[in-house]
C-alpha cells in the first residue's frame, strides 16, 4: 500500500475518534462569518491575520489537504467560491454535512495533492493548505502544482511543522532522532510512528518549505511562527510551526 494511502486511512480512524481538526464548526460560527465576525487557522495555536486574504468575496478558493468543515465554510460565508481537495474521505464529508447544513455550493474532490492537481493553470485566486506536508515524502511538488493553478497575483497560505518536533521522543524532553525523519528509509522512525498510530509523517527543511515556495516561482510576503499549543516545547515556547503566505510573481 502506498504510504498516502496509508495516511487516508489513519486519517480516516482519527475523524472516527473525534480529532480536533475535523471538528466542523457550528452553525453559529457559520452566521458570524456571514456577519463579518470570524478566524481561521493554519497552524495550531495563531489566527491567521484578515490582512492575508483581502476580500473574499467572488473569488475562487482552494482549500488544499483542507477537509474538515472548519475553514472552508467560513469562506463560503465570505462570499468564495469554494473548491476543498482532500484524500481522506471522513474529512470531506465533515464539509458536506456543513454545506448541506447551511445551503451553500462547494465542489469537494477526493484526490492525492502528491499527484498533478486535477485543475486547469490559472483556476483560483487564493489557496488556503494547512499543516499537511507532514504526511508527504516531497513538498517542492507541490508548490509547484499550487503555482500552476494560482491566477497571476494569487496567494497561497500555507501552515507546516518544522522539522525540530521530529528530532524529539514523545515527551518532548528527549533528543532521540537524527534528521531528516523518513519512515521510508528509516525503519527505527517508521516503528516510532506505527507505535502511536501517526500515520507516515516526514520531516522537512526550511529549504524545502520556504526556498522551494521561491524555486516554484512565489514571492514570500508575510510568515509568522507558532508552538503546538501542548507539551513541553510550548510550555517553553518554542516555535515548532510555521504559516507563510506567497504570492504567484507579478502582485504583491
Amino acid at each position: 500500500m502506498h504510504y498516502t494511502e496509508i495516511n487516508a486511512q489513519t486519517i480516516d480512524r482519527w475523524v472516527e475518534n473525534g480529532w480536533e481538526w475535523s471538528q466542523p464548526i457550528s452553525h453559529e460560527a457559520y452566521s458570524e462569518a456571514k456577519r463579518r465576525k470570524w478566524d481561521v487557522k493554519l497552524t495550531p495555536v495563531k489566527f491567521v491575520p484578515h490582512s492575508w486574504f483581502g476580500s473574499l468575496e467572488g473569488k475562487s478558493v482552494l482549500g488544499l489537504a483542507s477537509g474538515g468543515g472548519q475553514q472552508m465554510p467560513i469562506f463560503a460565508a465570505l462570499g468564495a467560491k469554494c473548491t476543498v481537495l482532500d484524500y481522506s474521505e471522513k474529512m470531506l464529508e465533515q464539509e458536506r454535512i456543513v454545506a448541506q447544513r447551511e445551503g451553500y455550493n462547494i465542489s469537494i474532490l477526493r484526490a492525492d495533492m502528491t499527484k498533478r492537481l486535477p485543475f486547469d493553470e490559472g483556476s483560483f485566486d487564493l489557496i488556503f493548505h494547512p499543516v499537511s506536508n507532514c504526511y508527504v515524502a516531497e513538498v517542492k511538488p507541490i508548490w509547484q502544482e499550487c503555482y500552476r493553478v494560482l491566477k497571476p497575483g494569487g496567494a497561497l497560505l500555507s501552515g507546516f511543522n518544522l522539522e525540530i518536533l521530529y528530532a524529539f521522543d514523545e515527551s518532548e524532553t528527549t533528543l532521540i532522532n537524527t534528521l531528516p525523519f523518513n519512515p521510508l528509509v528509516n525503519e527505527a522512525h517508521a516503528r516510532q510512528l506505527r507505535e502511536n498510530d501517526d500515520g507516515m509523517q516526514f520531516s522537512h527543511s526550511l529549504e524545502e518549505l520556504i526556498n522551494g515556495q521561491l524555486e516554484a516561482g512565489f514571492m514570500l510576503t508575510n510568515l509568522y511562527d507558532d508552538t503546538s499549543g501542548a507539551g513541553n516545547l510550548h510550555e517553553h515556547n518554542i516555535a515548532t510551526f510555521m504559516a507563510t503566505r506567497a504570492v504567484k510573481a507579478g502582485c504583491a
